[in-house]
């Protein structure tokens, strides 16, 4: 401004000398711009004022705090960015207390009046948020909600944003400042909730009702089975099996009458390794053999009331004799027949099951048998109905017996 007016103003000795020289036109100029000086030095307090006005920070009451609060719960833990075409996008970021910590300090306690159990609901389930997550967009989900809903579309429900990169790393983390509020000011409501998930987590953990049941393919105790899981209600059913601590289900072959066979194994997960685009590799082993007693339906999985198998154990001294010669006679005719199979087909059967299990001494030591014999019927290219019907055998003997029979049978396709 001084700049500005030293080239505006006349200097003292021009304004003496200027009703000499000049006419009323200039001095039509000089009012001109002492008028200009004037609203200049007017202007300037407002400007400085509104400006003071505007990047002061708004001074609230411990309501409209709370209000606001409120509003931002969604936006928690989250940075805003502003993307090429203007519009502001929100930026996942990994758990951070300090910032819930200042979040938290500067806003205070929220009184009680304003705290509404409808502002704590889930949009999915329609109930109170347990265990509530934010998605980058800003939408907040119950964990298990959410998991279901990227089960199917890698979206947000709502917003319909892509979640791609989310689903991929798989970071559900818990919204802390969301979690406490409702901890602190619902109690009542979240002890009603917590409930309700430990009865359906009690229903979902039993091994012998509603046992969830993946129909796909024969399944052999001791043996292993890398399973691919793609469709929605599998992942569903491999993911609470998990997260209820059984970390297992039964495995049936199709039935065209009753939708799956009336026996099966249990598979016991031991490793998941979840691919981007929401699919996975399951690592499982073969544990117990049951049979169905009652078949019914779950969000999509067949489910099943079962009842295990276990071998009738012989404990006459004769019998047993007799056992144990016909089991090393089988053992050799098996081993013999898998030395004889071509390169190219040993090899492949080692790389997807493994080395055959070593003899074992007391033969009715496992509920199931020797695990040879499993990984043997396993690899053996049987009809599945045939597989079926020594898989549902409780007598070992009986179980060599099946086993012998085949292997005679593809020894002479050896021999030719």
């Amino acid at each position: 401004m001084e700049e500005s007016q030293s080239l505006n103003e006349p200097s003292p000795k021009q304004s003496e000398e200027i009703p000499e020289v000049t006419s009323e036109p200039v001095k039509g100029s000089l009012n001109r711009a002492q008028s200009a000086q004037s609203i200049n030095s007017t202007e300037m307090p407002a400007r400085e004022d509104c400006l003071k006005r505007v990047s002061s920070e708004p001074v609230l009451s411990v309501q409209e705090k709370g209000v606001l609060l409120k509003r931002k719960l969604s936006l928690l833990e989250q940075d805003v960015i502003v993307n090429e075409d203007g519009r502001n996008k929100l930026k996942k970021q990994g758990e951070t207390p300090n910032e819930v910590c200042l979040f938290s300090l500067a806003y205070g306690d929220i009184p009680e009046e304003l705290i509404d159990v409808s502002d704590f609901e889930c949009s999915l389930c329609m109930r109170l948020f347990f265990e509530p997550v934010t998605t980058p967009c800003g939408h907040s989900f119950c964990k298990n909600c959410l998991e279901r809903c990227l089960d199917h579309a890698p979206y947000c429900p709502l917003c319909k944003e892509s979640l791609k990169e989310y689903l991929a790393d798989r970071r559900y983390c818990v919204t802390q400042l969301l979690e406490e509020l409702i901890v602190k000011y619902l109690p009542d409501e979240l002890s009603e909730r917590k409930k309700i998930y430990d009865e359906e987590t009690a229903e979902l953990s039993h091994l012998t009702k509603n046992v969830p049941i993946f129909v796909c393919t024969m399944a052999y105790p001791t043996v292993p089975c890398p399973l691919h899981v793609f469709e929605p209600r599998y992942r569903l059913m491999i993911r609470r099996s998990i997260q209820t601590g059984t970390k297992q289900f039964g495995m049936c072959v199709s039935d065209t009458q009753n939708s799956f066979a009336d026996y099966g194994c249990m598979l016991q997960i031991r490793n998941v390794h979840f691919l981007p685009d929401g699919r996975s590799v399951v690592d499982t082993v073969g544990g117990k053999r049951f049979r169905v007693l009652k078949r019914g339906m779950k969000d999509g999985y067949c489910t099943a009331d079962i009842e295990y198998l276990e071998d009738v154990k012989v404990e006459n001294e004769d019998e047993i004799k007799n056992l144990r010669e016909l089991h090393d006679l089988v053992y050799s005719q098996a081993c013999s027949w898998f030395q004889n199979l071509r390169d190219r087909f040993r090899s492949q059967i080692l790389q997807h099951f493994g080395s055959m299990p070593e003899r074992e001494e007391n033969l009715q030591a496992a509920p199931n048998g020797p695990a040879w014999c499993w990984w043997l019927l396993a690899v053996l290219p049987v009809d599945p109905r045939y597989q079926l019907s020594v898989l549902s055998m409780k007598s070992l003997k009986e179980r060599l017996t099946k086993i012998q029979h085949i292997l005679t049978y593809f020894s002479r396709d050896q021999s030719k």
